[in-house]
């Protein structure tokens, strides 16, 4: 697809099945496939004083497991984390520049 091509307005659904059908058999058409890999699982340890504290807060919270309510909180925190981030580097930009 050229650069020109990309400029134009985005195909519709129906537009984009008609030109893969047309070049399902046409090998040069296609590029190279593309690998994806699943992430593995990280596993952190934590303190077993910790762990059992946040089972009792899961079923607290009436989650299926702690595991998923420790990706909630983490991914909660992290979010919570990088806004702060952002807001104290907007403000250090608006003092220095």
């Amino acid at each position: 697809m050229s650069t020109q091509d990309r400029t134009k307005k985005p195909l519709s659904e129906q537009e984009v099945d008609r030109i893969v059908v047309a070049q399902a058999d046409d090998d040069p058409a296609w590029e190279q496939p593309v690998r994806v890999h699943k992430a593995k699982p990280a596993s952190v340890p934590i303190p077993a004083d910790l762990a059992a504290r946040a089972a009792f807060l899961a079923q607290l919270h009436r989650r299926p497991s702690v595991e998923e309510w420790l990706t909630r909180i983490i991914q909660e925190r992290v979010e919570l984390e990088e806004a702060a981030f952002v807001g104290v580097k907007r403000d250090l930009a608006v003092r220095v520049g």
